[in-house]
């Protein structure tokens, strides 16, 4: 099995390709699944304060004996959070929550344009204190569209190291990736087998059955060679593996074309859309 690449990241901090992300695990599940994914060989976890677990992450990643240094580890804002000194404060809990004096990627979680006045220009700019400070090596967003992503260009000095959205082959969300191929963002892919809606797609089963590999599988690899970074989740110690294969084997050109041909466009979206998403936890 292939080692993990890393994808070099506009500030010139580098990442992963594929990581083990942490949402929908109940806390109580989260040091045992990160466990069984560190000792796999993933070194590359995705969290976020609206997941609840990130006191558990930094547990594992502890208990693992791994040095910290040899960890990705990103998390992102509570959508409560957006006014500036919210922000700080929430930052501050996320570092004591993990245990740690940094993390490596800190992300906007959601844009909200319809709240806070839409003013997520100012939470922008608070994430660039804590890289600024050094206590997030690297800063993004997460959900972000072309348009809210045009603004914090012409309003903020730091462009996003990444853009963490969904995509998957029903929902390719093809106008945000090429926005970020083209100012150097790097595409972090959310929901990556549509919740398992795409594992039954004849399409995929098709390649499924001529690579040998499962139809998560197959997808996975799909995003692995379009450059996206992925981060699928798991609580089955064999899935957490099967997930982490990836590496072994490559797709054709045209099955890749052919995967990416399935997309439905808003039809395919499984999550709500950023431009109206307001969800504020109390």
């Amino acid at each position: 099995m292939g080692a993990v690449p890393d994808i070099t990241l506009n500030d010139g901090n580098t990442i992963p390709q594929l990581g083990f992300g942490v949402y929908q695990i109940q806390p109580e599940d989260t040091a045992q699944a990160v466990g069984e994914a560190l000792g796999i060989g993933y070194r590359h976890i995705d969290t976020a304060q609206m997941y609840g677990n990130e006191r558990e992450v930094g547990e594992a990643i502890r208990a693992s004996g791994l040095d910290r240094g040899e960890i990705f580890v990103t998390s992102k804002l509570n959508n409560s959070f957006h006014e500036p000194e919210d922000a700080r404060k929430a930052f501050d809990t996320t570092l004591s929550d993990l245990g740690f004096d940094y993390v490596d990627l800190f992300l906007i979680h959601w844009p909200l344009p319809t709240v806070y006045d839409g003013d997520y220009v100012s939470t922008w700019k608070t994430l660039e204190e804590f890289k600024g400070d050094g206590r997030a090596r690297s800063i993004g967003v997460s959900n972000f569209q072309v348009e809210h992503l045009e603004r914090l260009a012409a309003e903020t000095g730091t462009v996003p190291a990444v853009n963490q959205i969904e995509v998957h082959p029903y929902l390719t969300n093809e106008a945000v990736r090429a926005y970020g191929r083209e100012h150097g963002i790097a595409t972090e892919a959310w929901s990556p087998i549509a919740q398992g809606g795409v594992l039954e797609d004849p399409t995929i089963a098709e390649i499924s059955g001529k690579t040998g590999k499962t139809p998560a599988q197959v997808v996975l690899r799909w995003h692995i060679e379009r450059d996206d970074i992925v981060f699928p989740k798991s609580v089955t110690p064999s899935r957490i593996r099967e997930n982490f294969e990836l590496f072994d084997f490559e797709l054709d050109p045209a099955d890749v074309e052919a995967i990416a041909a399935l997309d439905r466009g808003e039809d395919g979206r499984t999550g709500p859309h950023p431009d109206t998403f307001a969800y504020v936890p109390g």
